[in-house]
C-alpha cells in the first residue's frame, strides 16, 4: 500500500463516519496528509487528520481520532492502529499490505513517483540565460544542472514545461564583445570594458577563417567599425553555437531559445510600455517614462524610457513577460543568479501592474542562486585556462564528469553557496554522494544477477507476509518517493531528490547487509527469496526514476 492509497483510505473513512451521522462535520474533506514517523516504534505511517478537523466537527482531536481509527482498524490491510497525544494516529500496515509496494512500483515502472498535481498547468521556466560573450562559467553550471532537474520534476508532477533560455544580444556587451574580438585579430591590446580569455582570441580566428572559405574580406583589412560589424555577426554566433554545445553535453537542452534584440526589432518594448500606460501604470517626469512600481511593493519607481528616448534595460524585461504570458505559459519561472537579487522588487510589481500574481506557483516567480565555490588540494579553484577569469562548465565536467557535476550542484537548496571538492567528487568512495547512490543502482543489478544465477526468479512467486522487519524498513523508504518528489515540484526544490535518493542509498546498502536474496549454499530457495528479489527490483526501479530526474546515469556496473 503506498501513502497515497492510505491517505485515500482514510479519506473514505472520515466520509463514512460523516454520511452516517456520527461526526458533524461541515465543508468538503481536505487531502489527507499521510507521513513516515521519525520513530518507527509508533509505526509504519503516521496522520495528523483529526487535529486539522476537530474544529470543524465541533469535538476533541482525540474523539475524532478514536473513531476514525476504530474503523481503520477492520481494514485487512492494517494490521495495527493507535492514537497518540492529542490526536496523531498511528498505522502499522499489514505485512501484505506494505511488502505489495514492490509490485506496485514494478508495475508503474518510470512511472512511480508522477502524480497530477501540476496537470493543466503550463511552465515557462527561463534559467542559464548567459551573455552571449563568454563561456558558461561555474554560476551558470548550477542552473543550468539545478533548471533542468526542476523541469523534469515539474513533468513529474504532470504540469507541461517550456525550457527557456534568454540571450542577452542587445545592448553594451554585446559591443564590448565584438570590440574584444577585432582587438584580438590585430593582435591590439583588450579594450577596458572587454572580454579576455584564449576563447576571444580563438574565436576571432575563426571570424576570419570563415571569411576566408566564404569569399568575403579579411576583416582585418576593412576599416575597425566595419570590421567590428562583421566580427559581431560572426563571432555571437559561434559564441551561441558553442554555448548551446556545451548545455546539451551537459545534458541540459533547451525548447526555446529567446533572443533579447527581437523585442526591440519587433516594436514588442513599445507594445508593453503602452499597454502600461493604457492600465495607468506609467506616467511622465523629467522627459522621461516611468513604471509606478512603489504601488506594488518595489522601493522606487522605475524608468522604462529614459529622457533621450531609449529604452532602458528594464524596458525588455516587460516585453519579455507578455511575450512569455501571450505564449501561454501561466507561471513564468525566472531562475536568475545572486547578482539579480534586486530585481525582485521590480521584477513582481511590474507582472503586477499587468494586473498578474508575483510569488512561488504564481503567474511569476524568481528564483536566486548563491555563489559556487571550487576546491582542489584544499586551495580554491578560481581561474580557467580557457576564459582567464572564471572557472566554466567545461572546467567541472573535465574535472569530475558530468554525473558528478550535476549531482553535486542540484543536491542543495539554491539559495545557499557551494562549496565543492573536486578530489572528493572525482572519487570512488562512499564520502561521494553521487557515487554512493550509483553504487546502490548497480548493487541492485548485481543482486538480480546473482539471483538469476542461483534460480530465484521474481516471477515465480510473490508471497509479501513472509518479509521481516528490515524488509519493511526499506520499503517505508521506496513508499515516500512519490512525496519527495510533488514536494519537490511544489516547493522548486530539486535538491529534495538527490537527498532523498541518498538516504534510500543508505537505507538499501543496510538491507543488503541483513537480508538474503540468493540462499546460501547448503539452503532451497524460498518464497522469502524470491518475494526480497521484488524488493531489490523495487528499489532499483526507484533509483533509476530518481536519478533519471536528477539527468544522471544510472550505471549497471561500477
Amino acid at each position: 500500500m503506498t501513502p497515497e492509497e492510505l491517505s485515500e483510505l482514510v479519506a473514505s473513512i472520515i466520509g463514512e463516519v460523516k454520511k452516517s451521522g456520527e461526526i458533524a462535520l461541515e465543508g468538503d474533506i481536505p487531502p489527507v496528509k499521510i507521513e513516515r514517523p521519525r520513530n518507527r516504534e509508533h509505526g509504519d505511517w503516521a496522520c495528523n487528520a483529526a487535529m486539522q478537523l476537530a474544529k470543524r466537527a465541533g469535538m476533541k482531536p482525540r474523539e475524532l481520532a478514536e473513531i476514525i481509527a476504530t474503523r481503520l482498524q477492520t481494514k485487512p490491510s492494517v494490521a495495527k492502529v493507535e492514537v497518540a497525544g492529542p490526536g496523531f494516529i498511528n498505522i502499522t500496515l499489514a505485512a501484505g499490505a506494505a511488502g505489495e509496494l514492490a509490485q506496485t512500483i514494478l508495475e508503474s515502472g518510470r512511472a512511480y513517483g508522477t502524480n497530477s498535481s501540476g496537470a493543466g498547468t503550463t511552465v515557462n521556466l527561463e534559467y542559464v540565460s548567459a551573455n552571449p560573450t563568454g563561456p558558461i562559467h561555474i554560476g551558470g553550471a548550477r542552473w543550468a544542472a539545478v533548471g533542468d532537474t526542476l523541469a523534469r520534476v515539474l513533468v513529474a508532477n504532470g504540469s507541461t514545461v517550456v525550457r527557456e533560455y534568454y540571450f542577452n544580444d542587445h545592448g553594451n556587451q554585446i559591443n564590448n564583445f565584438s570590440a574584444s574580438l577585432l582587438a584580438a585579430a590585430h593582435g591590439r591590446e583588450i579594450p577596458e570594458d572587454g572580454y579576455g580569455g584564449t576563447y576571444i582570441s580563438d574565436i576571432a580566428h575563426t571570424v576570419i577563417s570563415q571569411c576566408e572559405q566564404a569569399g568575403e574580406p579579411d576583416p582585418r583589412t576593412l576599416p575597425d567599425d566595419e570590421a567590428q560589424e562583421v566580427f559581431r555577426a560572426r563571432g555571437v554566433e559561434l559564441m551561441f553555437a558553442e554555448i548551446k554545445e556545451s548545455l546539451h553535453n551537459f545534458r541540459a537542452d533547451f525548447d526555446v531559445f529567446f533572443h533579447e534584440e527581437s523585442l526591440h526589432a519587433s516594436g514588442a518594448v513599445s507594445v508593453a510600455v503602452e499597454k502600461l500606460r493604457e492600465r495607468g501604470e506609467v506616467f511622465d517626469k523629467d522627459g522621461a517614462v516611468w513604471l509606478r512600481t512603489t504601488d506594488y511593493g518595489d522601493d522606487k519607481d522605475r524608468v522604462v524610457v529614459k529622457s533621450d528616448g531609449e529604452t532602458a534595460y528594464f524596458a525588455g524585461d516587460l516585453a519579455y513577460y507578455l511575450d512569455k504570458r501571450a505564449r501561454g505559459a501561466d507561471q513564468c519561472v525566472y531562475m536568475l543568479g545572486a547578482d539579480h537579487h534586486g530585481y525582485i522588487g521590480r521584477m513582481y510589481a511590474m507582472a503586477r501592474a499587468f494586473g498578474d500574481t508575483a510569488g512561488v506557483g504564481e503567474n511569476m516567480e524568481i528564483m536566486i542562486g548563491q555563489l559556487v565555490n571550487l576546491m582542489k588540494g584544499g586551495q580554491p579553484v578560481r581561474m580557467s585556462k580557457r576564459a582567464g577569469t572564471v572557472v566554466t562548465l567545461e572546467d567541472f565536467v573535465d574535472a569530475v564528469g558530468v554525473d558528478a557535476a550535476r549531482y553535486s550542484l542540484v543536491r542543495a537548496c539554491v539559495d545557499t553557496s557551494l562549496d565543492l571538492d573536486l578530489d572528493l567528487l572525482a572519487s570512488h568512495t562512499n564520502e561521494n554522494p553521487v557515487y554512493y547512490v550509483q553504487y546502490a543502482h548497480a548493487r541492485t543489478v548485481n543482486v538480480a544477477r546473482n539471483a538469476n544465477e542461483h534460480g530465484v526468479k521474481r516471477e515465480d512467486a510473490f508471497t509479501p507476509e513472509l518479509l521481516e522487519q528490515a524488509d519493511s524498513d526499506l520499503l517505508g523508504q521506496l513508499a515516500r518517493f512519490p512525496e519527495v518528489v510533488r514536494l519537490a515540484g511544489a516547493g522548486r526544490e530539486p535538491h529534495r531528490v538527490a537527498r532523498y535518493l541518498e538516504e534510500l542509498a543508505g537505507a538499501y546498502h543496510t538491507w543488503y547487509g541483513k537480508a538474503r536474496v540468493t540462499p546460501r549454499a547448503d539452503e532451497e530457495v524460498t518464497d522469502l527469496h524470491r518475494t526480497r528479489l521484488w524488493v531489490n527490483d523495487a528499489t532499483r526501479q526507484v533509483l533509476a526514476n530518481g536519478l533519471e530526474m536528477l539527468g544522471v546515469s544510472a550505471p549497471e556496473k561500477m
